[in-house]
């Protein structure tokens, strides 16, 4: 059990701040940001999963850093040099912008940034779902060159939408296909990945082929894929940059660390729906009402996101991802990347270096801040954004992350420490238990059930040197098994 006891940012005192995770007590004192006791943290019996004695280039079992550095450009001196090399450019540039999910909640926050800034981003590439009609607009807007839906009969009702329109008609492309048509198409600079899911992956990777850069907003595209993105981002010279709001907080906060600077990595996390229910109070909500808790976990207390990642951001799965897409975007080893919970999201993480200095970065929650910053990284662009006035905010509290009410905090550290294809499992169970929670088909803890169990199942197949390929049947066979046990009466 974790005692949960909120610090201020700043101690009296003017000692370096800092927080004590891995299930250890807040300290009391004002150096609270102290790693866990022995480093690694101790897994009940059901997170822990044996480990392989193999290890590549790019993931390590045991969970140790990445000896070549992970998918963000930082830590050696080469993406050091670029970054400054690129910051002396001045203003006098234009990116051209792939989009990949733009009806949703990233897409269209994306396009206002276009939208306000068009003498630095032009669209070429629009991929979408089902929801022509605003993709109708965005095509009378931006005018790409190429758009793709997700079936034939949306593009036919898109083809009627734009019936009479006199601009140009873009290319159309079609299904999973189109969406890797739209990734690699043309001259585009940069392709924003917002679609949600391991959906994202094969896209993801045409385009690096193609040699675009990556504004990363799909997380599944690490944690699943990580170990054969690696290699590939380096082969073409890509760059990828996070446009989630945590990754960049820590991306930015590393602009001008030196190689080696970095000590640890602390992600920020505001709770979710449950923060403030005792864990003795969830579970007998769970037996008693169980459709409050599916309600209840299907609202933010300070994001606006879409429903899949919402009742992650409940569960804290959201959190447990982020932890195996920072050790893939920094090379952070996981007992350098520690979990805070920081209810009123305005520090949105954090990082300590060598010297234990904390840097972080702070702003009032808006997905558009860490999206400019992707796109148009190592630049600082001028936006119409509320400034955060920290006296009008007054205070923030600190708190350690209650892991029997989160059980996935400990599930997904065990699955990054496994390495290899164990983390595309757990993304896989973790996608098909949250859609069946949704659909009402499983209770709130059967979430963490489900992943367990298909965890459990996949250690008898672990490749931890695996190709592309073979992370996508791993992702397919997971979702499979998650489906079936969440229906037995084992898990249930």
């Amino acid at each position: 059990h974790i005692e949960n006891k909120r610090r201020m940012l700043i101690p009296q005192g003017g000692r370096a701040w800092r927080i004590v995770f891995g299930g250890l007590l807040l300290a009391a004192s004002a150096d609270a940001f102290a790693p866990s006791a022995g480093g690694r943290l101790a897994f009940p019996r059901s997170a822990r999963l044996a480990t392989s004695s193999r290890k590549t280039e790019v993931c390590m079992a045991g969970g140790a850093a990445l000896p070549n550095g992970g998918a963000a450009p930082f830590g050696t001196q080469a993406d050091l040099q670029d970054t400054v090399d690129r910051a002396a450019q001045g203003q006098s540039w234009k990116r051209k912008i792939t989009l990949l999910g733009s009806t949703g909640s990233i897409g269209t926050q994306t396009l206002d940034i276009v939208e306000y800034l068009p003498d630095r981003f032009e669209v070429e590439g629009l991929a979408a779902g089902s929801n022509v009609k605003l993709l109708a607009e965005q095509i009378k807007k931006f005018n790409p060159k190429i758009v793709s839906v997700g079936s034939d009969k949306a593009l036919s009702d898109l083809k009627d939408i734009l019936g009479d329109w006199k601009g140009t008609m873009p290319e159309f492309a079609v299904g999973d296909k189109g969406l890797v048509e739209v990734a690699k198409y043309g001259e585009s600079d940069c392709v924003v990945t917002g679609v949600v899911g391991c959906a994202g992956l094969l896209p993801t990777v045409e385009a690096i082929k193609a040699g675009k850069d990556i504004a990363l907003a799909n997380k599944e595209t690490l944690i699943s894929g990580g170990p054969a993105i690696l290699p590939l981002l380096k082969q073409y010279g890509v760059k990828m940059t996070p446009a989630d709001s945590e990754h960049s907080a820590i991306f930015q906060s590393l602009q001008g660390v030196p190689p080696g600077g970095l000590r640890r990595i602390i992600l920020t996390a505001s709770g979710g729906a449950f923060r403030d229910l005792p864990a003795e109070e969830l579970l007998r909500l769970c037996k008693e009402d169980p459709e409050w808790v599916r309600k209840k976990a299907s609202t933010h207390p300070n994001w606006d996101m879409g429903a899949k990642i919402t009742v992650d951001s409940a569960t804290l799965m959201n959190k447990g991802l982020e932890v195996i897409e920072a050790h893939y975007l920094f090379g952070a080893g996981y007992d350098d990347i520690d979990v805070v919970v920081h209810p009123q999201s305005i520090l949105h993480s954090a990082i300590e270096t060598k010297d234990t200095s904390v840097i972080g970065q702070l702003g009032w929650p808006d997905m558009r801040l860490p999206l400019v910053y992707a796109m148009s990284w190592p630049h600082r662009l001028e936006m119409p954004y509320k400034p955060l006035d920290l006296a009008a905010l007054g205070s923030m509290t600190f708190m350690a992350p209650d892991r029997v009410k989160y059980p996935s905090l400990d599930l997904s550290y065990a699955a990054g420490r496994t390495g290899g294809t164990m983390t595309a499992a757990l993304n896989a169970a973790n996608e098909q238990a949250n859609e069946m929670f949704r659909g009402g088909e499983i209770g709130y803890m059967d979430i963490f059930k489900v992943i367990e169990k298909t965890m459990e199942a996949h250690k008898k197949d672990l490749n931890m040197t695996p190709s592309l390929d073979e992370i996508v049947e791993v992702d397919v066979w997971a979702r499979k098994f998650a489906k079936e046990s969440a229906k037995s009466a084992v898990v249930l």
